[in-house]
């Protein structure tokens, strides 16, 4: 069988608890690996170039866009922001699965490039809940929160562009079917054609 790492694809609304999720399932299990985006941004107080981001120039990031460098990007309040391909090829090559945490533009990108890829979408049980969690952590404003309950409108237009959803309602349980999802990935055809072609050449042989 496949002994290479896939990529995995997380999306969601702002609210459904991704980043606590990744956290979890890296905790949890050691055969994963997060991916580290590039940004053009300035890093902000407490973040770790290479560990939270690889912090590059425009002139940096323009060098990687025309030698093919990145696996997706896109530009984000004035910023650019992509996932470099060369991170993500060493540890797929070294067996891990992969995660990109992502918006559904660079989703989709990626699914051109890498039809191979899993794209997982992760949303609250109902919009209810969405709401109570945006508010409930007593951050932002209530025009963000209107703004970020708008922009989920738009982004569930995008959801059967997914392969699964992943409900986040208990994050334990959440984190343990998130984790089946991955591992069954990698037993589909697609992902074993080398291994199916040795299958069905050997039967070829029988008389």
């Amino acid at each position: 069988m496949n002994k290479k790492g896939i990529i995995v694809v997380v999306s969601g609304f702002s609210g459904a608890g991704k980043g606590t999720l990744m956290k979890e399932l890296l905790k949890k299990y050691d055969n994963y690996a997060l991916s580290v985006s590039a940004t053009t941004r300035a890093p902000r107080p407490g973040e770790v170039h290479g560990e939270h981001y690889f912090f590059v120039s425009d002139e940096e990031f323009e060098k990687l866009i025309a030698e093919d460098g990145l696996i997706e990007h896109a530009g984000y309040c004035g910023h650019y922001y992509g996932t470099p391909k060369a991170f993500v090829e060493e540890k797929l090559n070294a067996g891990k699965d992969v995660i990109l945490e992502i918006e559904i533009q660079g989703a989709l990108q990626i699914k051109k490039k890498y039809p191979n890829a899993l794209l997982l979408f992760v949303t609250p049980p109902s919009i209810e809940e969405l709401e109570k969690r945006l508010v409930g952590r007593g951050t932002e404003s209530s025009e963000v929160i209107h703004g970020r309950m708008m922009r989920a409108k738009e982004e569930g237009q995008g959801i059967d562009e997914y392969d699964n959803i992943v409900i986040n309602d208990d994050l334990s349980t959440c984190v343990d079917e998130m984790h089946g999802i991955i591992q069954a990935a990698h037993f589909t055809p697609a992902r074993n054609a080398e291994f199916i072609e040795k299958i069905q050449e050997q039967l070829s042989q029988l008389k």
